[in-house]
């Protein structure tokens, strides 16, 4: 019997407040099914990071731990949420080294995190996305208004360290960079006057 994974993306993160934490919307490539996942804060705070590129001035737990991997020659080839047990999502990490491929047990929150840092696929296995799926996207409501982790958790501190990068870029004159830099300012001061 062939094992059929789905490709899918981060479609966005929205608070939930059912868990006091966020659901990660996950869209699947080729078709309107969406997986949404549970995740802490701090990890959606992470994804968040992740999706919008963002570099910290110190390495988050995700970043090192890409770090370590990168200097021990080790690779993230993709990341499958393999299982749905009790309500819980179970995920694998497929790492490739010299010692060859091995599939390392991992929450999701933690492994779409890494998967995002290392461009690796995301991948549902076909049976938990019939179980789990939802056809349409989560309509933004009262109870669940689409935020990014950032402005909801760290406003005032994300943007200060934005701010020094984007000094030090015009200092150096990287032009493009600071413009990169100065657009993150304005949507993140614009989703935190929404909010």
């Amino acid at each position: 019997m062939t094992t059929v994974m789905i490709q899918v993306q981060v479609q966005k993160i929205s608070f939930y407040p059912p868990s006091k934490g966020y659901a990660v919307l996950l869209k699947e490539s080729l078709g309107d099914r969406y997986l949404p996942v549970i995740v802490g804060s701090f990890e959606a705070q992470s994804i968040a990071l992740a999706l919008e590129e963002v570099q910290m001035p110190r390495p988050m737990t995700h970043d090192l731990f890409c770090n370590i991997m990168d200097e021990l020659t080790i690779e993230i080839s993709e990341v499958v949420i393999s299982e749905l047990m009790d309500g819980t999502f179970f995920s694998k990490i497929s790492m490739v080294s010299q010692l060859g491929t091995r599939d390392i047990d991992a929450r999701p929150s933690d492994a779409i995190a890494l998967a995002l840092r290392v461009g690796a696929p995301i991948y549902v296995l076909e049976s938990v996305m019939d179980e789990a799926s939802i056809r349409e996207e989560i309509e933004p409501s009262a109870s669940t208004t689409p935020v990014s982790p950032l402005t909801e958790e760290l406003p005032h501190e994300y943007l200060k360290q934005l701010e020094e990068q984007l000094n030090r870029a015009v200092g150096e004159e990287e032009y493009e960079k600071a413009a990169d830099i100065r657009d993150k300012i304005k949507k993140i001061q614009t989703e935190t006057s929404k909010n």
